[in-house]
């Protein structure tokens, strides 16, 4: 490699090449991924129920991220060029980031801080790996990354500010979508997000109704039922630039998101036609009430019980990680209806009604009570522990009518709930790199503004890198999903990379401010907390890399 250390800009190859090279270095990583998941799949397939393989079948949901995103950015770059939109930092973008991820690949995937997966862990041979290597390397060898790096840097130092980098391949519809959402988040989001934060306030009531009047709680309800009918995609644009401005104004559509698919998936024509047009209009706003204290992401040992006296459901027991349950009208409620049948077939989904609470009075409804959990970040919505003792719901709010088939419905929302929140990672990462570009061009140490030191500025023009390949993994979730096809495994790893990527963001964003990143008056602190929170909720990084292993195995037969 010291062949290229000092190279100049005329090193760097044109956008044809890049593109051949980024394609080579995808059919790399799809070629070695063949032969993990065989190797990988002999070592499961011998002892199936054994968590002792935890690190190679994870490491496996790694290269297949990376293989998936590799191919991604190349479709991306394919689809831009013949209408004269891959341009100079489009290229760059597409070199560096085929680089850095055909490089891990060879060396080592980085699955957490102190977790790397290796070829070698997974099974292929280091002579299988050899063979590989020219085209892992496709564009390495010659054309320097730091030059690369430094190019792109300057282009997007000349860029306006908070503006996105790169062309995100949207349509016009989208892409004017993006701005609508990009023009509200600026003026009704961002002056306002860190006294949200530090103060631990609701997101105002005010706020809300303009987010209905946008129409963000039906974007991707069918027109029958009030929503926009414009599908996944565009709710992905509007999770990110909303959370580009907080997070939790972000997520405020993903109650609805939830609550809206199980509706529309499961619901009785009766319960379709009274919730749906309601909470697309924002008059109702929904809850998911899921997670219990010992069971986390084991819902197959969920405890609370609804047991059916006369006309009503009569539920005992303890919720926790309630999101935004004080101000909630309805909550979509798991618990167990048939006590003897144990695991998932005793779960049921029942539509609980609810008087919306307040800070003084949070729960109101007879049999309810609750107590706020103290966080870190993500706190426009707040988080609460729930107890339910003698909380009636009527029979007619069961989900469909049928007890027995809450995991079911609940298991076909997680598609739709994992690409948005891949967006809002997207949205969290960007707000990361807005906040990094401005501090780094405003602040001056020796002499000039620190955006000058190369790894000030390399560390940017990563954030832009990676923040476009998690984009484009996540758009291909979402058209997949689109079009009518199963998802689970795209959407996870659009989750699983979006988030890492997220938290990668932040923490350099921050390092970026220094000591003044620390103070807690600097909005990077509480994007630091809020991008936390993302490699935990709806399946947290072990999880989803556990799910994505498992449908890859499966996919074998």
């Amino acid at each position: 490699m010291n062949k290229i250390l000092g190279a100049s800009k005329d090193a760097l190859p044109n956008a044809e090449q890049v593109v051949a090279g980024a394609g080579r270095i995808a059919d790399a990583a799809e070629r070695l991924l063949l032969l993990a998941k065989q190797s990988v799949g002999e070592v499961v397939d011998a002892a199936p129920k054994s968590d002792a393989h935890q690190h190679i079948s994870h490491g496996l949901a790694w290269l297949s991220t990376y293989a998936q995103s590799l191919r991604q950015m190349h479709a991306w770059a394919e689809r831009l060029q013949p209408e004269g939109r891959f341009g100079d930092i489009e290229r760059l973008i597409l070199q560096i980031g085929a680089q850095e991820y055909g490089e891990q690949i060879a060396g080592g995937i980085v699955m957490s801080q102190n977790e790397i997966v290796r070829l070698a862990d997974l099974g292929v041979s280091r002579d299988a790996t050899r063979k590989y290597e020219d085209d892992l390397y496709a564009v390495t060898d010659t054309w320097p990354a730091e030059v690369a790096k430094s190019e792109l840097a300057e282009l997007i130092a000349a860029q306006p500010a908070a503006t996105t980098f790169g062309d995100t391949g949207l349509d016009e519809v989208h892409a004017a979508m993006r701005d609508e959402m990009r023009r509200f988040s600026d003026v009704e989001v961002k002056p306002f997000a860190h006294q949200w934060h530090l103060q631990n306030e609701y997101i105002p009531y005010d706020t809300i109704s303009k987010l209905a009047e946008l129409g963000v709680f039906g974007v991707s309800f069918p027109e029958e039922f009030g929503g926009m009918g414009l599908g996944k995609e565009a709710m992905c644009i509007v999770s990110e630039e909303l959370s580009r401005g907080y997070i939790g104004v972000g997520s405020l559509g993903t109650r609805s998101e939830i609550a809206g698919e199980l509706i529309l998936a499961n619901g009785s024509d009766e319960q379709k036609q009274h919730y749906l047009p309601k909470i697309a209009a924002g008059e109702i706003l929904p809850t998911a009430v899921f997670t219990e204290p010992n069971t986390g992401s084991d819902l197959a040992s969920l405890q609370t019980r609804a047991v059916l006296e006369g006309d009503d459901y009569v539920v005992t027991g303890q919720k926790t990680w309630i999101t935004h349950p004080v101000r909630a009208d309805v909550m979509t409620l798991l618990i167990r209806t048939n006590p003897d049948e144990k695991g998932y077939k005793g779960l049921s989904m029942l539509l609980a009604e609810k008087s919306r609470g307040t800070d003084a009075d949070p729960f109101p409804a007879e049999g309810m009570t609750g107590g706020e959990i103290e966080v870190l970040g993500y706190r426009g919505m707040k988080e609460f522990d729930i107890s339910f003792d003698g909380f009636k719901v009527p029979k007619e709010q069961l989900l469909g009518g049928s007890e027995g088939q809450g995991f079911k419905q609940l298991m076909a929302t997680f598609e739709a709930a994992r690409i948005q929140t891949a967006a809002r990672a997207i949205g969290v990462a960007q707000c990361a790199m807005d906040l990094a570009l401005a501090y780094a061009l405003e602040r001056k140490q020796f002499g000039k503004e620190i955006y000058a030191f190369p790894r000030v500025a390399n560390k940017i023009a990563m954030m832009a890198v990676e923040i476009m390949i998690a984009r484009q993994l996540t758009y291909f979730s979402a058209r997949e999903k689109d079009q009518g096809r199963r998802c689970d495994l795209e959407s996870g790893m659009a989750k699983l990379l979006g988030a890492r990527i997220a938290w990668a963001s932040a923490d350099n964003a921050l390092q970026i401010h220094g000591g003044n990143g620390f103070a807690l008056e600097y909005p990077i602190s509480r994007v630091l907390c809020d991008a936390r929170i993302l490699n935990i909720f709806e399946g947290a990084a072990e999880i989803q890399a556990q799910v994505i292993a498992r449908r890859l195995l499966d996919k074998r037969n």
